[in-house]
């Protein structure tokens, strides 16, 4: 991105806040998919097991908890999700003879706060029903963890180098391989159904009709946010089982509305750390170049001085040759001319010899 171009975008966000009065979190809005599919959970049936917790760690190879998972005595604290434990069971004591459990997890909006709060795309409503993140594009704003109206995404604080967002993602790669998610094949109570969501919703008003005196006449997330993935049904109110009464409005139009107070976060927050994401990218970019370029010309000299050694190793071994070859006909000649003089001293000898025969 070019600096004039950065400063560019940064100037219309500040315009266009000022024209409005009025900011949405990145512009983006999303809406749920037809046929998607859903998890109803079922208050009634759960029985605080936490062997949804266990399937959960398992299927997304997750780090075992301190405690181990047959270990109940955890539900005595209130807890929630963090980024080596995708989902959680709480109890609620409500005044009855028995507590109530409820299994906390990220709901999966239709239309996902988080995905229209994160400015880079990393966040993704997929056509199953899950709510996906890729890593490899987040900048680690966190933006999408101030919009969750259900505090959800949870950052490796722990991860120097490569810190994460980690959510639950309902098993997206499960889904897609026909398998049911990790926390729904493990409960043992049939607690969690899964299915699509019109089916979901039919299964949920069913046993409302026909159990009246066993649940209340409410599934929570058919209309909440603007409906969710994950439905709810209970014999209590869920505010007493800690979930929030939070309308029916949906949490992309929410959060931009709550965040509109803050119109320098929304309006030029997303664009500032978009700038920076870019100008990183293009440092990164020309530090590539740099290093291919370096690494070109390293190999070029690296030629160039083993073609001159190896030209000089040449014409040292070529004079080298020479120089044998002028001893070897040196000596030849020499050895030639030391035998004629032999041969024509042998001859004078003779010659000499006859004469004094004759006189």
């Amino acid at each position: 991105m070019q600096r004039r171009r950065f400063l560019g975008l940064m100037g219309a966000a500040g315009v266009s806040l000022a024209a409005s009065g009025k900011a949405k979190a990145a512009g983006k809005e999303f809406h749920g998919y037809p046929g998607s599919n859903a998890v109803l959970f079922d208050a009634t049936r759960c029985i605080g097991c936490r062997e949804c917790e266990a399937g959960c760690q398992k299927v997304n190879d997750l780090p075992m908890p301190e405690k181990p998972f047959d270990d109940l005595t955890v539900l005595d604290q209130k807890r929630r999700t963090n980024s080596d434990n995708f989902t959680i069971v709480n109890k609620y004591d409500v005044g009855r003879e028995k507590p109530v459990f409820r299994k906390f997890q990220c709901n999966h909006c239709l239309e996902p706060a988080c995905a229209s709060a994160c400015f880079v795309r990393a966040f993704k409503k997929e056509p199953n029903g899950s709510v996906t993140y890729d890593a490899s594009v987040c900048v680690g704003c966190r933006y999408c963890m101030i919009a969750c109206p259900f505090e959800v995404p949870t950052y490796e604080y722990h991860e120097a180098l490569t810190p994460r967002i980690r959510k639950c993602h309902m098993c997206y790669e499960r889904q897609l391989e026909g398998k049911l998610p990790g926390c729904v094949q493990a409960c043992p109570k049939e607690a969690l159904t899964f299915g699509d969501r019109d089916t979901i919703i039919k299964i949920a008003r069913e046993r409302i009709r026909t159990n009246p005196g066993k649940y209340i006449d409410h599934i929570y997330g058919e209309h909440e946010m603007g409906g969710t993935s994950w439905l709810y049904v209970s014999g209590v109110q869920f505010d007493q089982i800690g979930m929030r009464d939070v309308g029916t409005t949906s949490a992309p139009e929410l959060t931009a509305g709550a965040l509109a107070a803050v119109p320098v976060v929304v309006g030029l927050w997303p664009v500032l750390l978009g700038g920076i994401w870019a100008v990183n990218k293009r440092k990164e970019k020309i530090a590539a170049q740099e290093r291919e370029e370096a690494v070109k010309n390293a190999v070029a000299e690296t030629q160039e001085k083993a073609q001159q050694k190896m030209s000089e190793a040449l014409t040292k071994a070529e004079e080298s040759a020479q120089r044998r070859i002028d001893n070897e006909v040196k000596k030849a000649v020499d050895e030639a001319l030391k035998a004629k003089e032999e041969e024509a001293k042998g001859e004078g000898e003779d010659s000499k010899q006859d004469e004094g025969e004759g006189a």
